[in-house]
């Protein structure tokens, strides 16, 4: 079985159903693809690549925003016999030379003439000319299959096999050149077929509607189109964060697929937009919220507290996710327990999901009905998880992949005798199989004392508070642990117009004492949650933010830790030049700190 093979099952049980809604040419409708049609376009895609000179087994790059004709043509190569090589927008020169040279890529697909420069300024041995797939160039595209017959293209379909290759994924990586991991038709159909039974109610109903707005060139979208697909649902692409909400309201999604910070930015920004009486009425809310999810029953009189929180901010919540949301595909970090709870009591489950580019994206994952806040939920069916005598987490399944591109010492370092895949990942599985993360092995904080931290337990409830970008936590080899921090510029002006502050920017909020002392607030609710030893004894906060332009973060919004280190050598120095203990923008947990609500 293959993923040409998926496709062609639903087009042919049920042609007339619409699988995919692609963004009409202005952009202001949504148009309904149905299966067959679907497979009639790939198909005639796929003869274009084959009259171009593609042969079976070559590799061919796709370079470009999330977008319908991305699928489309990650679909007609796999037909064409083809692997699929994605590269991220935001790739440098010297990545995509890389990644061209390290898979022989022998043609690129690519969005813009931009992208396509970029390409040709690092061009490889036996490159053809890149093929630019806006309408143009679809259409020559359908024009050099003219004379390629159908049943060529459906020949090499058949003759794939599960042990094929169907694409390698260059992981964005921290640090060094990104390795290859290569994935099978094998590994796609059975992380498909296994999770359109465990998620059967998010992504295999009638009324599924899926919206893609992360980058395809990640596991993470790209698996979840082909469960659109494979299933009874439908699917809709748009190429960035930039007007989500606005999209969200035109193709009204059933579920979404995010990363955590997305469901801290909505619930932040919503919070930041009310202000005195209003506020008070929000976090009271959401209070109700929290409860309603925590608790089993519920009597009358919480019932009219919870028609009130619906009627003042839970309906104006759900309202912007879209009225017939009632999923969200959570994974990449965890999700804060309170901030799961608040989303599904106002009536948005979030299923929070763990997996890795080499377990062909979910290795667990929490099932609708199902849902142990915190947790990753259980290993997907067919799908074992274990847990390492030092706590690193291993996974094994038809799902993990075959191993990495030219780098067998890297394979084998990664899978051992037995098939168990080490993640590098650290965690926890209690008595019913519910998984926990804590955060990379590579990454765990040994302080001078000799106390092992897991530093994404820290940054993960600190970035929750509105004020907070990114965090990352330091003190490998110091004697307590600190924090870098950078503050979120988009959500500051609503943070100060809700604290009676006057409007300033981030550089000088950073100094501000109110600012440094909700921040503190922060910190001691952070640490309450940990030992002492664990907890972040002095906080600093630096200029600007982590983002994917400086270098900072990973295209899936991964801190690239390594470099943040590195480029903050000084900074982090300064935190423990007077290792006394705490001082001014950091600061050691309270007796009686408040824990409740969030300033």
């Amino acid at each position: 079985m293959t993923v040409p093979w998926l496709l062609s099952r639903r087009a042919a049980r049920t042609p007339d159903d619409v699988c995919v809604e692609r963004r009409s040419e202005l952009g202001a409708a949504w148009v309904e693809v149905r299966a067959g049609e679907f497979e009639e376009d790939v198909i005639r895609a796929a003869r274009g690549l084959v009259g171009m000179g593609l042969q079976p087994g070559q590799t061919v790059a796709i370079l470009g925003a999330t977008s319908y004709e991305w699928s489309l043509l990650d679909m007609a190569v796999q037909y064409a016999g083809g692997v699929v090589v994605p590269i991220y927008e935001s790739a440098s020169a010297e990545q995509i030379r890389w990644i061209l040279a390290d898979s022989a890529v022998r043609l690129v697909l690519t969005d813009t003439a931009a992208h396509a420069g970029l390409v040709e300024s690092v061009r490889t041995p036996g490159l053809l000319a890149s093929v630019v797939y806006d309408a143009d160039g679809m259409t020559r595209l359908y024009a050099a299959g003219a004379d390629v017959p159908e049943s060529e293209v459906l020949e090499r379909k058949e003759a794939l096999t599960s042990d094929d290759l169907v694409t390698v994924i260059y992981t964005s990586g921290t640090t060094g050149n990104p390795k290859g991991v290569e994935l099978t038709h094998g590994n796609f159909v059975a992380s498909a077929l296994n999770i359109l039974v465990s998620e059967r109610e998010v992504i295999d109903t009638p009324d599924a509607r899926v919206l893609l707005f992360l980058p395809l060139a990640h596991i993470m979208a790209r698996i979840v189109f082909v469960y659109a697909i494979a299933g009874r649902g439908r699917i809709g692409h748009v190429p960035n964060v930039r007007n989500l909400l606005a999209d969200i309201q035109a193709f009204s999604p059933t579920a979404l697929l995010c990363v955590p910070r997305v469901l801290e930015k909505v619930y932040n920004a919503a919070e930041a937009k009310t202000r005195g009486m209003r506020l008070k009425a929000f976090r009271w809310a959401a209070r109700v919220a929290v409860d309603n999810s925590r608790k089993s029953f519920h009597g009358p009189v919480f019932g009219l507290k919870r028609e009130i929180a619906r009627s003042l901010v839970w309906d104006r919540l759900t309202q912007a996710l879209g009225p017939d949301c009632r999923f969200a595909i959570s994974a990449g970090a965890p999700l804060s327990k309170r901030l799961g709870h608040f989303y599904r009591g106002i009536g948005l489950t979030v299923i929070e999901a763990y997996g890795l580019t080499e377990s062909t994206g979910p290795a667990a994952a929490n099932r609708p009905g199902r849902v142990v806040m915190g947790s990753v939920g259980q290993p997907i069916p067919a799908g074992a998880v274990k847990i390492a005598k030092d706590g690193e987490v291993l996974l094994k399944g038809p799902h993990i992949f075959r191993g990495y591109r030219n780098d067998p010492q890297a394979t084998a370092d990664a899978v051992d005798r037995d098939g168990w895949f080490h993640s590098g990942d650290i965690g926890t599985i209690d008595k019913h199989g519910f998984a926990t993360i804590t955060g990379r092995k590579k990454e765990l904080i040994v302080t001078a004392g000799g106390k092992n931290v897991a530093p994404a337990v820290l940054e993960d409830r600190l970035r929750g508070h509105p004020l907070v970008s990114q965090v990352v936590a330091v003190g490998d080899g110091r004697p307590f642990v600190g924090a870098l921090v950078t503050l979120d510029a988009e959500m500051l002006p609503g943070w100060l117009r809700n604290h009676g502050l006057p409007r300033m920017d981030a550089a000088s909020a950073a100094g501000h004492p109110r600012v440094l002392e909700a921040l503190q607030r922060a910190v001691d609710r952070t640490n309450a949650q940990v030992s002492r030893a664990e907890s972040i004894r002095k906080f600093v906060i630096v200029p600007g933010d982590f983002t994917e332009d400086n270098g900072l973060l990973t295209p899936s919004m991964k801190v690239k830790r390594d470099e943040v280190l590195r480029r903050y050598a000084s900074t982090v120095d300064g935190l423990y030049r007077d290792a006394r203990g705490p001082q001014a923008g950091g600061g050691r947990r309270k007796r009686g700190a408040r824990r409740g609500g969030r300033s």
